[in-house]
């Protein structure tokens, strides 16, 4: 049977943790920078656990302000303390409630521009490495990211998004554009189903772009989280394509 891990961005105050860790695989929890604090991230543990949903961190840079979604240029030691102070806070939370740290997923910004940034994108692998070996990087399919983590023997997890629209080099196309987002939850559905199925999606060009669906991005923070997750839920199931973590 095919399988699929599901993965949520979690503790950032939106109120449905609890009811999206009983439809996902795999959790991203805010780590206190972007969004959330320390009790949104422990409490989205204990769901996690009570549920087997693996657990990720979901570091960003330090921009509460504006939801980590705006680009920053930090010092080399100042991002890679910024890293280290975000991942030691969730591995003690994860320790104390006898919980595995599997994967990192860096958020928004942080994200995206290590994704065409290849000093940004090592640095960030070498700190995960360091902090934990055994931890994987969650990032977009086929980034350098991706790449750079494989190169230096760090474990990789990699991802598409069910409501995000793609260029034709196989990035997201940028927040700042009004076609970013998917918004009707019918081509999501067919978006999800054709990245697991096909390994392809479809550019806002046109072009047919090639994707590794090992983990399917939903984000809690949208208006109508949780119908879309049972949805999704609802849509793999019914192509007999198990959901189940990369850990």
């Amino acid at each position: 049977m095919q399988h699929v891990d599901l993965n949520v961005d979690l503790a950032e105050g939106c109120g449905n943790d609890e009811v999206l860790l009983q439809l996902v695989s795999s959790a991203n929890v805010a780590c206190g920078l972007h969004a959330g604090d320390y009790q949104e991230m422990n409490k989205a543990i204990r769901w996690a656990k009570a549920n087997q949903v693996a657990v990720g961190a979901h570091p960003s840079f330090p921009d509460r302000a504006n939801f980590g979604r705006t680009e920053m240029q930090l010092a080399p030691d100042d991002l890679q303390a910024c890293l280290r102070y975000q991942l030691g806070a969730i591995k003690a939370l994860c320790d104390a409630e006898g919980v595995k740290l599997a994967y990192v997923k860096p958020h928004g910004a942080l994200y995206n521009q290590a994704a065409k940034d290849a000093e940004l994108a090592t640095l960030i692998v070498k700190t995960i490495k360091a902090f934990d070996p055994n931890l994987k990087l969650m990032a977009l399919s086929g980034s350098l990211p991706i790449q750079i983590a494989q190169d230096l023997g760090l474990g990789t997890i990699s991802e598409v998004f069910a409501d995000r629209h793609y260029l034709a080099d196989g990035s997201l196309v940028p927040r700042s554009r009004a076609d970013a987002l998917v918004k009707d939850e019918d081509e999501a559905i067919r978006q999800v189903l054709q990245m697991v199925k096909t390994g392809t999606a479809q550019s806002v060009e046109g072009q047919m772009i090639p994707v590794n669906a090992e983990s399917i991005c939903l984000h809690g923070d949208g208006e109508h989280a949780v119908d879309f997750a049972k949805r999704i839920v609802a849509s793999l199931r019914s192509q007999n394509i198990q959901i189940m973590s990369c850990r």
